[in-house]
This record gives structure tokens, sequence and C-alpha cells, in this order.
């Protein structure tokens, strides 16, 4: 059995300490010299596990006659952005194939576009009709950032902020030149017609009509080409 490094044992034992709730956010951990003299480890060993709770952004560390290390507050776009890194690689390993994708979309997005018709509030749709984009006037890139932009809203609206930091990654790890470059006119126009329908259901507070679009809305563009996995 391999053992983990010593940095990686005292980090994880401060990152159980703080997943646990023993150590609060914005709570300041012990010092370097504090948590060589309870670990028994080197000051190196000691900085390096500091260093790698920091990566993870379990902990920020400032300088200066009030410095040391802290707990760092909750971030949701910070998670957001380890949780699309993480979807990416995953992606890129092979070890989620594109139906895996595909189905937590259907999981997740469906239910999401009915709880947005239950729960949006005006300025959820000010969000949704920002999100529009004209498939024959704009440029690809804008159609990209656009069809990210309205699905994020439609999770926004649902009203659970869980939710929305769940949906985020299934629209930030794609390669947006590969996507841009595969798809077809046709599909642009397809998906610009789903979302103004979308928005219309969503608009209208109809639940039953605003899931069935989005379970049409992820079948339909589902592509035979794995590039475009991501619309």
């Amino acid at each position: 059995m391999t053992v983990a490094p010593a940095y990686q044992v005292l980090a994880g034992r401060i990152r159980d300490d703080i997943m646990s709730g023993q150590l609060r956010p914005g709570e300041r951990l012990p010092t370097e010299p504090q948590l060589c003299e309870q670990s028994g480890l080197s000051r190196s060993t000691v900085r390096e596990a500091l260093r790698l709770l920091s990566s993870q952004h379990l902990i920020v560390t400032t300088r200066g006659v009030n410095g040391g290390s802290f707990v760092a507050e909750p971030d949701a776009h910070t998670l957001g952005e380890t949780l699309s890194d993480g979807v990416g690689l995953l992606l890129a390993r092979g070890a989620v194939t594109g139906e895996d994708f595909l189905e937590v979309r259907r999981m997740l997005e469906v239910p999401a576009a009915g709880l947005a018709a239950a729960r949006h509030q005006p300025h959820h749709l000010a969000d949704l009709e920002r999100a529009m984009f004209d498939p024959e006037r704009d440029d690809l890139e804008r159609c990209i950032e656009a069809h990210a932009e309205f699905h994020l809203a439609v999770a926004a609206a649902a009203g659970n902020s869980l939710l929305g930091l769940v949906v985020r990654p299934l629209y930030h790890h794609s390669d947006r030149r590969a996507v841009a470059e595969a798809a077809p006119p046709a599909m642009w126009r397809a998906i610009d017609r789903d979302h103004r329908e979308l928005l219309a259901a969503i608009r209208d507070g109809d639940v039953p009509r605003a899931m069935e679009l989005a379970r049409t809305h992820i079948d339909n563009v589902r592509p035979a080409d794995r590039l475009l996995l991501a619309v």
C-alpha cells in the first residue's frame, strides 16, 4: 500500500476539520510554528500542506502583522470552476461517455425548466432575454456564449443555488473553437427556436410545457459528433 506524503496527510487532517465545520469560514488556522509543534513536521512540510489547501481553495493566506492562513469563505464561482475542470478531465480521458453526459443533462435540466416556470422572478426573465441570439446575424462565438448563458439562466431561475452550481460545469468544459467549426447553421437556428419557446413557457408559468420543451431540446440537438456534446 502506498503511503501518502506527510504534507498530504497534514492537509487531509485540516481539510477534514474544515469540511466537518470544526474550522469555520474566516477562522484563523494555527501558525506555521504551531502546526510544526502539533504535527511534529518540518516547516517546509507544513508550508507544502498549506499550499495544497490553498490550491484547493480551502484556505487563503495573507501576509503582514495580522496575516496568516484562514479558512476560505464558500465561493460558488470558484467551486463551479473546479467542478468544470474535473468534468473536462473526465471527458478528455474517456472516463465519462457522451451518453453519460446527455443523461445528466436530462436529469438536471428538465426538472430545472419546470422549477424555473414555477419560481422565476422578473430579473430571471430579463437574464433569459439577454441570452437570446440571432443565428442569422451573430457570429458563432456569440451563439456559443449565449447558449451557455441561457441554460445557466434557466438553472438560476429555478431558485436553487446548488442546482446552478451543479449545472455550470456542463457549459464550461468544451473546446469552443472545435464546437464553432463543427456546428452547422441549421443547428443554431433550431437551438434559437427551442430557446425562444422555452422562454415563453417559463414566462407563462407553464411547468409541464417547460419540462417537455427542455427534454425535446436536449434530444433534438443531440449530436452524432462528440465535439458537439456541450450543445
